[in-house]
């Protein structure tokens, strides 16, 4: 079998690749090397000697078509990731990423091919707040937090109708799609163009709604995704580690290897299909708990400020159902939080302290209005 992954040179890319080599497959990568994910670094990892690279970008029509010659499965995982940076660079995330997958179809659609399967990985911010338990009305689903609440410091969501507070519940595929940022919009319609085309195809088409992702090989330098990377960054540096809101607010933080299993899953020839399923360990965490337990395990001299500030675009809690994806995709996790969270801070240490561009990051946010303070 011969895959292609778009965006291969990446952290998950690069660890799938990994497992494709073990599973006997020919393995193309075709990658950009964007600066603000891979630094300076315009070559793969040297344990994947033996992938084909093309160094190009999934923008481009050509080498999009080059890539895909006498390719069986695909797997998408090419674009830009940062929730709050697409809130301002608008048409550099909709080129990438929808753009970018717009290439892939129109090449199975207009030419000749034998592309059988593609996989894109798709995000849990396409559900926005996802779902949360009433004691009145059991599971609902609220649209988003309002900024007069959020400016008051009331950062926990409310029933709509009794104003009582709502509880965090797992996620399951089937609720309604809610993107709070653009970020998620373009992950929404990227799976929805990749369902939808596979069908039309006669091909099987696989949607993979991952959680936070995190663990050795992530970029340690992008000031725009990854807070595990920057609290770490900050940590090693004995700098004050800011958290968000009251640090209360939870993801489902899910190891790297539960990612590979769960999307070889889905290559493997085996599976045949149209699917969504959630990728995650169906446990939340706190974001001030992550802080802590990095601190704790670095040994840092870090103070953990709990700001109060919020961004347009965030969203409370989150966290994924797997009982579609435990029945249907044979996917379970197997590395818990306080494991894999070890596994990734013993990597960290073995890294150069990279030059960490967050507070420029901040800056533009607040900058243009999307990263605000409340009066709590």
């Amino acid at each position: 079998m011969k895959v292609l992954i778009t965006g291969g040179a990446g952290f998950i890319g690069s660890n799938l690749a990994k497992r494709l080599l073990k599973e006997n497959c020919e393995v193309r990568i075709l990658d950009n090397f964007s600066e603000q994910i891979h630094g300076t670094n315009k070559s793969l990892d040297e344990s994947l000697e033996g992938v084909e690279l093309i160094v190009g970008d999934i923008r481009d029509k050509d080498t999009v078509s080059a890539s895909l010659n006498g390719i069986d499965t695909v797997v998408h995982l090419a674009a830009e990731t940062g929730t709050g940076q697409s809130m301002y660079e608008i048409e550099h995330y909709e080129k990438t990423n929808v753009l970018g997958t717009l290439n892939i179809i129109e090449h199975l659609l207009q030419k000749e091919n034998s592309v059988k399967k593609i996989v894109v990985a798709s995000s849990r911010a396409i559900y926005g707040e996802g779902a949360y338990f009433s004691k009145e009305h059991g599971e609902v689903f609220p649209t988003e937090r309002l900024e007069k609440d959020l400016t008051k410091g009331a950062f926990d969501l409310r029933c709509p109708h009794t104003s009582e507070f709502l509880e965090p519940t797992a996620t399951k595929e089937n609720a309604a799609p809610n993107p709070l940022s653009f970020y998620a919009l373009t992950k929404q319609i990227q799976e929805q163009m990749i369902i939808m085309y596979s069908k039309i195809l006669g091909i099987s088409g696989y949607a993979l709604r991952y959680q936070n992702v995190y663990g050795p090989g992530q970029s340690l330098s992008n000031p725009y995704t990854g807070i595990m990377a920057i609290f770490s960054t900050l940590a090693r540096k004995d700098q004050r580690i800011k958290v968000f809101e009251d640090g209360k607010q939870s993801r489902d933080f899910v190891y790297i290897d539960d990612i590979v299993n769960a999307t070889w899953n889905c290559i493997s020839p085996e599976r045949q299909g149209v699917g969504i399923f959630n990728v995650g360990t169906g446990i939340p965490t706190s974001i001030v708990q992550v802080a802590n337990l990095i601190v704790k395990h670095l040994e840092s001299g870090s103070e953990i400020e709990v700001t109060g500030q919020y961004r347009i675009g965030d969203i409370r809690h989150n966290y994924a159902d797997l009982s579609k994806a435990k029945e249907d995709l044979s996917f379970s996790p197997n590395v818990a939080i306080e494991d894999g969270l070890k596994k990734f801070l013993d990597w960290v240490t073995e890294q150069p302290i990279p030059q960490l561009g967050f507070k420029s990051s901040l800056d533009e946010l607040s900058k243009i209005g999307l990263l605000k303070k409340s009066s709590r």
